[in-house]
């Protein structure tokens, strides 16, 4: 059956293949592959542009439909269920995600339509009315409160405002970042081992001023371990531990 789309402009083949499934009639599930693949050759033998990227997209829609048209003639693959594949679900899966992107956009279409369509009034009320300010009786805004009542309603705020106060917490201070010259701390425990030769490794540790540079020191000592700068024994569990240089002096 001849269908005459060649005058029409497609956003993309997928746009085409749904035009020609509807132009047909049939079921999106079930699409005469053959007929829709000779259509769709059709089309793309009559397609006039110089954009090799445009042109490109039908070409591999194109071999992928005259692909699924040979798996068609071939016996059907089963699955591991023992059901018969169909070559043509994934296409399947994919035109009805682009059908319902497509509806999507109609429908964000119609609602900026609509929306231009809106206008609003301009306000006409007289000058008089808006700048008007209603005026304040201040002793019906005050009404029975006395200079202690207010006193005590003070008072009250400011002991719901010092109960908020962490007693504990509120005394620590200002938490302060301690900064740390790496390279520094390297060169001075390269310079101490060079000049130690052998040494215990507690008293390396307890040279550090304070947690952070003894971390420091650890894995500066672990890393001069590894590529063999030095070399640590220890003769008994829980015993010091002697650093010995490998580097000659």
């Amino acid at each position: 059956m001849a269908l005459n789309v060649k005058l029409q402009a497609f956003e993309g083949p997928l746009d085409l293949l749904l035009h020609l499934i509807d132009k047909n009639k049939v079921d999106i599930y079930d699409i005469p592959i053959v007929t829709i693949t000779e259509q769709y050759l059709d089309y793309v033998r009559q397609m006039e542009t110089e954009d090799m990227n445009v042109m490109s997209e039908f070409l591999v829609m194109a071999a992928t439909l005259i692909d699924i048209k040979c798996k068609m003639l071939l016996p059907a693959e089963v699955n591991e269920e023992g059901e018969e594949e169909d070559p043509r679900a994934e296409l399947v899966e994919k035109l009805l995600e682009y059908k319902m992107y497509k509806y999507m956009s109609f429908e964000l279409r119609d609602r900026q339509i609509d929306a231009q369509k809106t206008f609003f009034k301009s306000s006409t009320m007289p000058k008089e009315i808006t700048d008007y300010t209603a005026p304040i009786d201040y002793e019906d805004l005050i009404g029975d409160l006395t200079l202690a009542k207010l006193h005590s309603i003070f008072k009250d705020a400011v002991k719901r405002q010092n109960d908020r106060v962490d007693p504990i917490r509120n005394t620590f201070g200002n938490i302060e970042k301690e900064e740390i010259d790496l390279e520094a701390k390297e060169a001075y425990i390269r310079a101490f081992i060079q000049s130690h030769r052998e040494f215990s490794f507690r008293k390396l540790l307890e040279l550090g001023r304070n947690k952070m540079e003894i971390i420091i020191t650890f894995l500066i000592v672990l890393e001069l371990i590894k590529i063999g700068q030095i070399t640590i024994r220890q003769n008994a569990i829980f015993d010091d531990i002697t650093v010995t240089s490998n580097v000659a002096a």
